[in-house]
């Protein structure tokens, strides 16, 4: 037995990458297996994330998959060809590091969602900072359907929607529409499927639209903040709040706003 994952043989690149007005627009292209998140997958999303974080030209990010689906979770058939526990630890170490970059990210990244999201791929919807779907899109985690309880999915999902919410998902493995995922908060906003490329533009061009430095401290304190109890978390803020009032970008802006003028971003 092999003792890690085999990369599945691809055809093309397994991410697109598209740059547009200070937004990055990485799409899954694994179209023929609705996007499943094979290791190779994972590794070229890695690869883009890791090159769009210190490039200082991208101010957000749009997660999007080719083909009918937004993702379909893990590669089962791929994971199935390397039954060994290194493999499996392997594969599940990777795609924590993933879900990771995306929370660590400088710039915050939009999840654009048509189809299914599931397993996995749900996870990847939780994880991101924003999701807008279709409302044709569906959502589930059905682990427990087949015998694999959506344990590292349920890390994200458990953080984005209720515990009732999360659990029912888990514990029922259904697949719930995009009014449903809207209402427990998994997604930010479900609209018709020929309004969501203009729903996510509108959102993502809005927030390039922003100070980088202030997205990406903003962004940061928000996911430190959130494990905290609520007087570390003021605590931490405070000494945020503090340092971002010492930037450049922060005089800029405040200077800009009570002199009615358009702020000129310096990343500083």
């Amino acid at each position: 037995m092999s003792a890690a994952l085999q990369p599945t043989p691809e055809a093309g690149a397994l991410v697109l990458r598209e740059d547009r007005d200070g937004v990055a627009t990485l799409t899954l292209n694994r179209p023929q297996a609705r996007n499943a998140l094979s290791v190779g997958l994972m590794g070229a999303l890695q690869a883009a994330l890791d090159a769009i974080h210190s490039d200082s030209s991208i101010r957000a990010v749009v997660l999007a998959g080719a083909g009918p689906a937004f993702c379909a979770g893990h590669d089962l058939k791929e994971m199935r060809a390397s039954p060994s526990r290194e493999a499996y630890e392997a594969l599940f170490v990777q795609c924590s590091r993933l879900m990771l970059t995306i929370n660590r990210l400088r710039q915050p990244v939009i999840a654009k969602v048509h189809g299914i999201a599931t397993a996995a791929g749900c996870q990847l919807v939780a994880t991101c900072d924003l999701a807008y779907c279709a409302d044709t899109a569906r959502f589930a985690t059905p682990g427990v359907n087949i015998g694999l309880f959506c344990s590292t999915p349920m890390v994200a999902l458990s953080r984005a929607v209720g515990r009732k919410a999360a659990m029912e998902m888990l514990l029922l493995g259904d697949l719930i529409d995009a009014a449903e995922a809207e209402r427990i908060g998994l997604v930010n906003r479900a609209v018709p499927a020929d309004q969501l490329d203009a729903a996510v533009q509108a959102a993502a061009v809005k927030i390039a639209s922003k100070s980088p430095l202030t997205l990406a401290v903003g962004k940061e304190a928000f996911y430190r903040q959130i494990d905290l109890d609520v007087e570390q978390a003021y605590a931490y803020a405070a000494q945020v709040m503090t340092e971002n009032m010492m930037a450049r970008d922060a005089e800029e802006g405040i200077d800009a706003f009570l002199q009615k003028r358009t702020p000129v971003w310096r990343g500083q």
